[in-house]
């Protein structure tokens, strides 16, 4: 697959007697995934796409933040991003897809990949620290022609105990994150790097059983059992003729 293949689908419209759960069914067993096209004001679409091309395309990461274009038969191409993707719970594999129409110039919103980029070269990485990252993908708002296929994040300079926040990241031109468009934005963490965990070791103290050491010492009970032996002792002695 070239650079943009991922980014062509081919479908075929379905009628409304392959509609519905039993129809989807009978679309997959003959190799086809349902999908729905919506959006800029026309009515939806319900479409079937050959399942070995669409899943060519989802190995590609792009896929999910690009401009798709799917020829749809006996319709013309469509200018969409997907929004949804329903997966087998077990098998992982694609059930059913909704793609959103696009307008040129008309700003949307968006989900695409995070990619931290210098973990391995950071100081605090060096010094041991752990960096964990708490968002691996963000939505965002932006026209079409400015769509990113990934938002790239410097963490090559991050100390045992930094954070990186939504607002530091920086964004491309013309796009913004949807968080932080609402009335009252909350700036997010979004990695830290954090201190490594030490085990505490307990220090082993000495045996403390004498006894079983030999070298119990005697204390008041053994010098009362000597005092009653010997009385034993004295009273069992044969008694003299004299």
């Amino acid at each position: 697959m070239s650079n943009q293949d991922f980014a062509k689908l081919s479908a075929v419209v379905r009628g409304e007697d392959l509609q519905g759960k039993g129809a989807s069914r009978r679309l997959r067993k003959q190799n086809q995934v349902p999908a729905i096209i919506y959006g800029a004001d026309k009515e939806p679409l319900s479409v079937s796409l050959r399942y070995n091309e669409l899943i060519k395309s989802l190995e590609t990461e792009a896929f999910f933040s690009h401009i798709l274009t799917i020829n749809v038969e006996d319709h013309g191409e469509e200018e969409v991003v997907i929004k949804a993707l329903q997966r087998h719970p077990s098998k992982n594999t694609p059930m059913h897809a909704d793609f959103q129409r696009i307008v040129r110039g008309q700003a949307m919103h968006i989900v695409v990949p995070v990619h931290y980029i210098g973990a391995d070269d950071a100081p605090g990485h060096k010094k041991g620290g752990v960096f964990v990252s708490n968002a691996t993908e963000l939505e965002i708002t932006a026209i079409p022609s400015k769509i990113p296929e990934f938002l790239s994040v410097d963490v090559s300079k991050m100390e045992v105990g930094d954070s990186i926040h939504l607002l530091d990241i920086k964004l491309p031109e013309g796009v913004a994150i949807r968080e932080l468009e609402v009335a009252e934005p909350f700036n997010r963490t979004v990695a830290t790097m954090q201190a490594p965990t030490l085990e505490a070791v307990e220090p082993v103290e000495p045996e403390e059983n004498e006894e079983a050491a030999g070298t119990r010492t005697p204390d008041a009970d053994d010098d009362e059992a000597r005092k009653l032996q010997a009385q034993d002792d004295t009273h069992d002695a044969p008694k003299s003729d004299d």
